[in-house]
């Protein structure tokens, strides 16, 4: 099953960032031609911190570009909403969203084969790219976050390539709603328990578990405002 043409891959290199100590490779370069991508993500591609970035569940983040006219909607004409990488995506598809995907879907591209393991936690880095003191709990709110995919086989990517689904296994969970028991149902004892059931990457597998035993919310304000946030 066809699902979307690759119309810009992307990958960028470690820089400092916006506040002291920090680094990060959002601002995401179009590639031309093959790609070769391995557990680790797109070759070239780089992260500033890879205690919350990149790593095996966080290889490759897709982000849909009709997202990008609702942004203009809400932010107005904002020239960094012009092209694809506003929001370090590494896929950039039209006719793919969060409602469009399950989570553990796994889709073929070529020769490569990637699964959905987890929708995007916006932070703080976000706030600071688009210059919008609280644009990463925008992201969060609106359900606009994109996802990450795990490598399940290397490959080449391109852009151009159709990715198919091969593999369905939790129809039950579209994106779309892990996205709403993450955020806005956040304490529903029965979609949480649910959502335990399934194969989660280990981060989340804590954080579910948190909620059931605790009966309470993780403080977000850290990762949607940084360090020095005081809410």
């Amino acid at each position: 099953m066809q699902l979307a043409r690759i119309n810009r891959l992307l990958a960028g290199k470690a820089v400092p960032y916006t506040r002291p100590g920090s680094h990060s490779a959002i601002a995401k370069q179009p590639l031309e031609g093959p790609v070769q991508v391995g557990p680790e993500g797109l070759e070239g591609d780089e992260q500033g911190d890879r205690k919350v970035h990149g790593g095996l569940y966080k290889a490759v983040h897709h982000y849909p570009y009709e997202h990008y006219r609702r942004w203009q909607e809400q932010l107005g004409a904002l020239l960094l909403l012009e092209q694809p990488g506003a929001f370090g995506e590494n896929i950039s598809t039209c006719g793919l969203s969060e409602a469009d995907l399950c989570l553990g879907d796994v889709l073929r591209c070529g020769e490569t084969l990637l699964e959905v393991v987890q929708t995007r936690q916006p932070c703080w880095k976000l706030n600071d790219r688009f210059g919008i003191p609280d644009m990463a709990l925008r992201v969060q709110q609106t359900g606009m976050t994109g996802w990450y995919y795990r490598v399940l086989e290397p490959g080449e990517l391109e852009a151009g390539q159709m990715l198919n689904l091969e593999h369905r296994p939790f129809p039950r969970w579209p994106l779309s709603r892990v996205l709403e028991v993450l955020y806005q149902r956040t304490l529903d004892q029965t979609a949480l328990l649910e959502l335990s059931e399934l194969p989660l990457v280990p981060s989340w597998q804590k954080l579910v578990e948190r909620r059931l035993n605790q009966h309470s919310v993780e403080d977000w304000s850290k990762r949607l405002y940084g360090a020095d946030s005081e809410g």
